[in-house]
């Protein structure tokens, strides 16, 4: 479990998602507060490891936050783990709030909590870029949800310029869960409760709330960590069996 009251202290206040702080936050700020929360003494921050600067170094342990494009993490997971264990911290959300820029004047709208809701099955679009490097011994793995408040400019291609928008910043306002995958069995974790055997990527993508997209990478992880495996097709879709 998550221990919120050591995340409490390190997040702005409320009253500053005002619109004197656009700008200032981010994916950065998402970043800073989860290293924080992780580690809260700041002489492990930010400590170079041959040519790279890991986010976390303490006791032969390294880790680092990655709020996206895992494709980044590729260079530094193949320097780091013949050596180090790492473990990679995912911080996405689990409820969001949305507030609106108009470029125009600046104003900010009041906050709305948008009806997308994230799940700890929305990594696997990210793991898919690092499938190589899960399966070693030194490897682990974190996921974090937080409730945050997102900022988007009023700058999308709909009447009401919101699809297809910018975001500008992610103000985190708490942490709801986490959950460790210290080795490869553990991605069992990461297999939906609701999903029974046998299934096809549709299937998953239901029970994940994911779009068939996502399910597809997530299947492919999932057999290549042999938690699941092929076991024949249903009309055009392969069908699955948990292991």
């Amino acid at each position: 479990m998550p221990n919120k009251d050591l995340f409490k202290p390190i997040i702005p206040p409320p009253a500053e998602s005002s619109s004197s702080l656009i700008g200032t936050l981010g994916e950065k700020t998402i970043h800073r507060l989860v290293k924080t929360y992780l580690e809260p003494d700041g002489q492990f921050h930010e400590i170079k490891i041959g040519s790279y600067y890991a986010d976390i170094y303490r006791d032969g342990h390294i880790t680092e936050i990655q709020t996206g494009n895992f494709n980044k993490l590729r260079a530094k997971l193949a320097a780091f783990l013949p050596a180090y264990i790492v473990e990679v911290v995912y911080p996405s959300y689990a409820r969001k709030w949305l507030r609106w820029q108009d470029e125009s004047d600046g104003s900010l709208s009041k906050p709305r909590l948008s009806p997308s809701r994230g799940t700890y099955y929305r990594v696997f679009s990210e793991l898919y870029k690092i499938k190589a490097f899960l399966v070693h011994p030194h490897f682990r793995l974190r996921i974090i949800l937080l409730d945050w408040e997102e900022h988007r400019y009023l700058n999308g291609w709909s009447l009401d310029r919101k699809k297809g928008s910018l975001r500008k910043e992610c103000l985190p306002l708490a942490i709801v869960s986490e959950v460790a995958i210290p080795s490869p069995a553990d991605y069992i974790k990461l297999v939906p409760v609701a999903l029974k055997s046998p299934f096809t990527t549709r299937d998953f993508a239901k029970a994940g709330s994911l779009s068939l997209k996502q399910a597809q990478k997530a299947v492919l992880v999932l057999a290549f960590l042999n938690i699941i495996q092929l076991m024949g097709k249903q009309g055009r879709f392969h069908l699955y069996e948990i292991n």
